[in-house]
């Protein structure tokens, strides 16, 4: 006990602002996403202006649904898991609360930058050379705390998804460090410090990785604490979850080449990519099958819990996405799928699927608890939205998976004379029916974000800010 004799507690306000942020960047994320597919379904829907011309919505859009709804949801869940399972407050408070507020003020200078043409042109690192510093000041900042919190551990063990937490800050800094290294020349205004082929090659080891870290380690991290948690029952195999991080840590970093196939790369670079992609198959599926088997013995609970139905059902999309990821990535599939919708049915299938239905369920694992609920505003709300949100994915998925095998095979189609069978045009027209359906879809997924939005609204207005006390026995230690 402290020396007021009052139970210590968790330091979890930055949890809930990052929880609370995580839903609203995500509705406003996913709503420039429906409008970018519209205006490829109706190019009149630019209205002539440029800011709001595809070229320049469509960075925002990745950015705004990776790093300001993924984002948040990242740093939430992993500032209370590590709380949790080391049973201490966070190092440093102050210093959590600046990751907030800087994380923010990213988001923030990307919706104003990008729109208006500031762009770096490197996929997912498209934020100019100010932004990346004061990217790097919040993220070295949100390594002290997370780090600096296991270190106060009261439990000698490290939970695995505290590894998969690490793993994703260390990577993610080494990739943001060397990617983003460049030769300012204005305000907003700078050179890549690399140049062709070179410039290339690390761009997509940083691309790549983004999805291996970023968008894969850490959600893992969710995945490990949460499903246990919800299901109430032990993670299926503890060792095959170690061996699970190392096997996924060591070969995720090789594949960034197998986005350069039939490129100036040289050719065993771009075969060293393809290898390591096939390899990773094994320790994803390693992961997706110890995450779906921890419902041993309670596979009841998916009838009548949807939060658990969340995070189960985000583990097939991860397990669908980690299985055509390495089809994708053998040269003669690519030579099919490459600059194909194929590619950006893939994409969804993991963003939309895996990303967004597992930060979903964690959210509403967490939110009432944060308030001193024991469970959202609506259930009722919760189940309508994972069926909208599914139904959505799977238009979505699936229009894009069928235009871009169309789109390859007429791309190829050739006449016996060797003259192209089909123009440009004429895939551009056959492929109209199938981003209309994408609209479809992601107007129902952003429904979903919608609905989920009201939940926490009427949750946090019925609950209260919820001090959790760390469990007495840490005290003590």
């Amino acid at each position: 006990m402290t020396p007021q004799n009052v139970p210590a507690s968790y330091d979890d306000g930055v949890v809930r602002q990052f929880s609370l942020m995580a839903v609203v960047w995500g509705v406003v994320g996913m709503l420039v996403g429906v409008l970018i597919a519209a205006q490829l379904t109706w190019p009149e829907l630019n209205f002539g202006i440029p800011w709001l011309s595809y070229g320049r919505l469509r960075p925002l859009h990745t950015n705004a649904v990776i790093f300001a709804f993924g984002g948040c949801a990242l740093f939430a869940t992993s500032y209370y898991v590590v709380q949790r399972t080391s049973q201490v407050g966070l190092f440093l408070p102050r210093l959590a609360s600046f990751t907030f507020w800087g994380w923010q003020a990213v988001i923030v200078a990307a919706a104003i930058t990008l729109p208006l043409g500031f762009t770096s042109g490197k996929e997912y690192a498209e934020l100019e050379w100010p932004i990346d510093i004061l990217i790097t000041l919040v993220w070295v900042s949100y390594a002290i705390v997370f780090f600096g919190t296991i270190g106060m551990r009261k439990v000698r063990h490290i939970y695995v998804a505290n590894w998969f937490y690490g793993a994703f800050i260390i990577a993610v800094a080494l990739l943001h460090l060397v990617n983003s290294a460049a030769v300012p020349a204005g305000f907003l205004k700078s050179y890549s410090a690399y140049a062709g082929v070179q410039d290339a090659m690390i761009q997509w080891w940083y691309g790549h990785n983004a999805v291996g870290f970023f968008l894969t380690a850490g959600f893992l991290g969710m995945m490990y604490y949460f499903i246990p948690k919800q299901a109430e029952r032990p993670v299926y195999s503890y060792r095959l979850s170690i061996v699970h991080f190392w096997a996924l840590i060591f070969t995720y970093m090789w594949a960034g080449p197998h986005h350069l196939h039939y490129t100036a790369l040289p050719d065993w670079t771009q075969s060293v990519g393809m290898l390591f992609s096939l390899i990773l198959l094994a320790p994803s599926w390693g992961g997706m099958i110890n995450g779906v088997m921890t419902l041993s013995g309670a596979w009841h609970k998916l009838r009548d819990d949807p939060v658990l139905r969340f995070l189960i059902v985000s583990l097939s999309f991860y397990g669908m996405s980690t299985f055509e990821g390495p089809m994708m990535s053998i040269k003669t599939v690519n030579a099919l799928s490459h600059y194909t919708d194929w590619t950006v049915g893939h994409v969804h299938s993991g963003a939309l699927g895996w990303v967004g239905l597992v930060s979903m369920g964690s959210l509403y694992y967490l939110i009432p608890r944060l308030y001193g609920q024991k469970k959202m505003y609506s259930v009722k709300a919760i189940e309508a939205h994972f069926w909208i949100a599914t139904i959505g994915i799977v238009l979505y998925i699936a229009a894009m998976w069928i235009a871009g095998v169309m789109q390859g095979l007429m791309w190829r189609a050739i006449n016996a004379d060797g003259t192209l069978t089909y123009t440009f045009v004429e895939s551009v027209k056959a492929t109209y029916p199938f981003y209309f359906i994408r609209v479809l879809g992601g107007l129902l997924y952003l429904g979903g974000m919608l609905i989920m939005a009201w939940n926490t609204w009427m949750t946090v207005a019925n609950g209260r800010s919820a001090r959790a006390p760390i469990p007495a026995l840490a005290q003590a230690a």
